[in-house]
């Protein structure tokens, strides 16, 4: 039952649905989790190189990866970006070093959800002994990276300092799919910070999507221009179908950015969350 809810919160093409979503079927969220399984049985055991279908797991992984570390390198409370469709791939075996991808590919942000640019990136997948995450180059996405958010960032910011209490919100988004107009920054927040951790894990047999803020906890911090926050993540791999848990502890300011200070792997119950 939690899957079914979190593939229900979460869409299937990409980090975050395009803006709170409506209640979702969960009956449909499953049907397309299992034509999203099916393709992926198709995939051959030995890895393919050369021109590859964009369409197909292979490239789509790789592509997912650039998004992550787009949201890494560039993303917000107000500024988020996903994999809008992949144009063209290819993929070599480099000789003591991995296997690596060439991409062209479009890339949405997904706040604004009418602005779409295209990038042309490289992912090295280091070989698996080496247990490096993969290397991202990217080039060409000048003008979706240059979307301005600075306004909202500042207005969100300085709220969140004047605030009597410190935050703590759960379930974001909730059991219905539902994020409270009030939670969405938080919800983009935890949608970044996702980022760093699914990077960094990402394989080639591995294809990650946020699929929930399980908890949020603003936390003391001594600078007082910048805001620290706890967050619990709910990390959904499509290939395995499994749900990881992750804890992240970073400071976020419309200046510095996201610096996260710590991650790992959490012990967080997945019994415990809200499920239909």
């Amino acid at each position: 039952m939690i899957l079914c809810v979190l593939l229900a919160v979460v869409g299937l093409g990409g980090v975050i649905a395009e803006s709170p979503p409506e209640a979702t079927s969960c009956s449909h969220s499953m049907t397309e989790s299992t034509r999203v399984l099916e393709s992926h049985d198709k995939i051959e055991k030995v890895m393919e190189t050369g021109e590859l279908n964009p369409s197909h797991y292979p490239a789509q992984r790789a592509a997912k990866v650039v998004q992550h570390y787009l949201n890494t390198q560039y993303a917000s409370p107000y500024k988020i970006f996903g994999l809008h469709k992949v144009i063209r791939a290819n993929a070599e075996d480099v000789p003591n070093s991995g296997r690596k991808y060439q991409l062209d590919l479009s890339v949405q942000e997904f706040v604004e959800k009418k602005i779409k640019g295209e990038c042309s990136a490289e992912v090295l997948f280091p070989m698996e002994h080496s247990h490096a995450p993969p290397q991202v180059k990217v080039s060409s996405c000048e003008n979706i990276l240059k979307i301005n958010t600075s306004v909202q960032e500042e207005a969100f910011f300085q709220e969140q300092l004047a605030r009597p209490n410190l935050l703590f919100a759960s379930n974001i988004p909730d059991s219905y799919g539902h994020v409270a107009p009030e939670h969405v920054p938080f919800w983009h927040l935890g949608a970044v910070v996702s980022s760093y951790v699914m990077l960094n894990e990402s394989t080639q047999e591995t294809l990650y999507n946020m699929a929930q803020v399980a908890n949020v906890t603003q936390q003391e911090c001594a600078d007082s221009s910048l805001l620290k926050y706890e967050y619990d993540v709910l990390l959904h791999d499509m290939v395995s179908q499994d749900i990881f848990a992750w804890k992240v502890l970073f400071t976020w300011s419309p200046s510095e950015g996201i610096k996260v200070l710590k991650k790992e792997k959490s012990d967080y119950p997945l019994e415990n969350v809200t499920t239909t």
